[in-house]
């Protein structure tokens, strides 16, 4: 030990309780280091035994005896059990070499230490005292090793807990994300039916307009047959008075004979044999009228079965569709005065009041034209006869016929005629381009057909087109659907485009015609009326018609002097299903054709170059026919020449084949006409003839 100082005993009774403690103390001195108490999640108590104890310093003792030489280590004892700390792994190695312990006598091997009496009982007691301390040291360590076995289960259990709360928060992520993908397809799901639903409902609503339109097809078939059926009835009802008329005639004949019989006994079997073969002559007759008639109703039947047929075919090329209307001969048409010039004063009315003389009868034979309808059931054809004589002195008699759409013979009436036009009035609210315009000489009721009298019997096509428009309108409100009507009205004079709903004067603006990709044609710096009911249109189409440029002439009193075009257009969008359409009615006026010589307009300047612009445009108009004729032909790209004039440069989308077209043709019935309307009957052939495509309707969805 450092701290003891090596003394020689005097006697080997000193050096005996040194040497049974020394081994005690160098145990002491050995003890391994305790273990460390910073474990993981551990707190060690606090220590309350006695502190660890420092080697005691030998004391002091008066040694009589010293000795100079050099002695050696005495043997060490292993350290004793109760010194050693359980649980230590590190054991100090005895040191070879010791300084000797006092009181030990240096003398060699063999020495051995001797009593020394006062110091036994200070080594005894130092003994119980390290021996008590090492075994308040043992149970300290068996507690601490109990308190960290008890941690160390703490632990264990935390951990346990920590594991099974980390796989309960995974478990419960991976649930979340489940749910958020079904979340997402469900939503996916609901949209996906949302936009299926809306499909269904608008497939609902084109269906129900399909069966709408189909069972006004059906009534106006029901009317038909029903008129049919009144038809056979009243040949029935005379047919039965017929057959009760040759009952009583054969009664009569039979009661003659019986009287005769008696009378005549000698011809009995003569009357006999007579009277059987006239019965079955009468059975004969019957069967055979029976059967003509059968084949009649069969031929009526494929007639008309071959029209409707042929007027689909016609309808699926595209061609121009073409009406026939021939005025009736008015009072003014009468006047000895005007039956004696090359032709009347007519006027495009057909109401004008003017007193009758006492033949009339006679003058309207006399005035009328020959002209016939032989298709009374369809009324799709006219016939026009005229008689000439030849350069031998022999009449010859020419017959020219001629089929259209539809045929208007002198007593219809403007409804009658409207009828017909409304099916397509019906389409430019479906989203289509619709143009009618009226054709024919000046003074053949083209005005009075368009824009009508001052009754609301003679009101014409312009104001009926439209309040159908608006009451279209109205009706489809309970389907979600609103439109935005506006119009202008225009007049091509001279080759100038003129607003007739313009503010300021004529000619002051210069309007030029635009055409867009979509088919749609606009003119610029003209004023476009919203419409909101048909009695404004009224004012605005009074208005337009005021301003129109009119004159007298030999054919006729108030002629117009240029082409005259009302546009409607119509936008629609439909709240329920997201679809908008746009549609357009053109409704066009054209001037009158007509002849110097006739017309008597070669004697004014005004009227001369009116009259050259008209014939202008009208002859660029039947160029534009041709054309579109040799190009529906199959003879190649055949140029079109709309831009030769105003007229057919504004009506290009219309005869190009991008709306659905209708040619009024109106004729005058006069037989001093003739030659003008075989001129008009034959451009409106060649118009009916000529293929320009099929239009195609303006609309689209919110998803285009």
């Amino acid at each position: 030990m450092n701290g003891l100082k090596r003394k020689t005993a005097p006697d080997d009774t000193t050096d005996q309780p040194r040497k049974r403690l020394a081994p005690i103390l160098e145990s002491e001195i050995k003890q391994p280091l305790q273990d460390s108490k910073t474990g993981t999640n551990l707190t060690l108590p606090k220590r309350t035994g006695p502190p660890p104890l420092t080697r005691p310093r030998a004391p002091e003792m008066n040694i009589t005896r010293r000795t100079q030489r050099a002695t050696s280590a005495p043997p060490t004892r292993p350290p004793s059990s109760t010194g050693s700390r359980p649980g230590s792994s590190i054991a100090r190695p005895t040191t070879a070499a010791k300084r000797p312990a006092a009181g030990r006598v240096a003398s060699g091997p063999g020495a051995q230490l001797k009593p020394n009496g006062p110091f036994d009982f200070q080594f005894q007691a130092l003994e119980d005292r390290v021996a008590s301390v090492e075994n308040a040291r043992a149970a300290d360590q068996a507690r601490m090793h109990a308190d960290m076995e008890s941690e160390r289960t703490k632990v264990a259990e935390l951990q346990a807990n920590h594991l099974a709360m980390s796989r309960e928060l995974a478990a419960a992520k991976s649930q979340e994300l489940t749910q958020r993908r079904e979340l997402g397809i469900a939503s996916d799901e609901l949209e996906q039916l949302k936009r299926r639903h809306a499909n269904t409902i608008a497939d609902m609503e084109m269906d129900t307009s399909r069966k709408d339109r189909k069972i006004r097809e059906l009534e106006e078939e029901l009317r038909s047959t029903q008129a049919d059926l009144e038809t056979e009835r009243g040949t029935v009802t005379t047919l039965k008075a017929t057959v009760s008329h040759q009952s009583t005639a054969q009664i009569t004949f039979t009661t003659q004979i019986s009287a005769l019989q008696a009378q005549v006994t000698a011809l009995q079997s003569a009357l006999d044999v007579c009277t059987g073969q006239k019965t079955q002559q009468e059975w004969d007759l019957e069967k055979a009228t029976k059967r003509i008639e059968e084949l009649e109703r069969e031929t009526r039947e494929g007639e008309m079965m071959r029209r409707k047929l042929h007027n689909i075919i016609q309808e699926l090329k595209g061609n121009i569709r073409v009406f026939c209307r021939v005025r009736p001969i008015l009072p003014s048409d009468l006047v000895p005065a005007n039956l004696a010039k090359s032709s009347s004063g007519s006027g495009s009315g057909f109401s004008t009041p003017e007193p009758l003389p006492e033949d009339e009868d006679k003058l309207r034979e006399i005035a009328r034209a020959a002209i016939e309808y032989p298709d009374q059931l369809d009324h799709k054809e006219i016939v026009v006869s005229f008689s000439s004589e030849s350069a031998m002195g022999q009449e010859r008699k020419d017959q020219w016929a001629f089929n259209f759409d539809k045929v208007f013979e002198p007593q219809s009436s403007q409804a009658e005629v409207f009828e017909e036009v409304s099916q397509l009035v019906q389409s430019c609210t479906d989203g289509y381009n619709v143009c009618v315009f009226a054709y024919g000489q000046t003074g053949s009721g083209k005005s009075f057909t368009m824009e009508g009298g001052s009754s609301n019997s003679t009101t014409g096509m312009i104001p009926r087109a439209v309040e159908q428009v608006f009451r279209v309108a109205d009706e489809m409100k309970s389907k979600g659907w609103e439109y935005v009507m506006e119009g202008q009205m225009l007049e091509i004079y001279n080759e100038t485009i003129n607003d007739l709903l313009g503010k300021g004067e004529f000619d002051k603006k210069k309007h030029e015609i635009k055409h867009d990709k979509s088919g749609r044609t606009t003119v610029t710096d003209v004023n476009v009326v919203p419409l909101t009911s048909p009695s404004q249109v009224r004012s605005v189409l009074s208005l337009a018609q005021s301003r129109r440029t009119v004159a007298a002439t030999l054919m006729n009193e108030r002629s117009s002097r240029s082409h005259s075009v009302f546009t409607l257009r119509i936008r629609g969008t439909n709240s329920m299903t997201g679809e908008t359409c746009e549609g357009s009615l053109n409704l066009v006026d054209l001037a009158g054709s007509e002849r110097l010589e006739k017309s008597g307009a070669g004697n004014d300047k005004d009227r001369l170059r009116e009259t050259q612009n008209i014939n202008r445009s009208l002859s660029a108009l039947g160029d534009v026919i041709a054309a579109l004729g040799e190009k529906g032909d199959g003879k190649g790209d055949k140029h079109i020449p709309y831009r030769n004039s105003k007229l057919t440069y504004l009506l290009q989308n219309s005869l190009s084949g991008n709306s659905k077209t209708l040619m009024v043709l109106n004729l005058s019935p006069l037989a001093n006409h003739l030659n003008e309307s075989l001129c008009s009957l034959r451009f409106a052939t060649k118009v009916n003839n000529t293929t320009i495509g099929t239009a195609k309707k303006q609309s689209r969805t919110a998803a285009s």
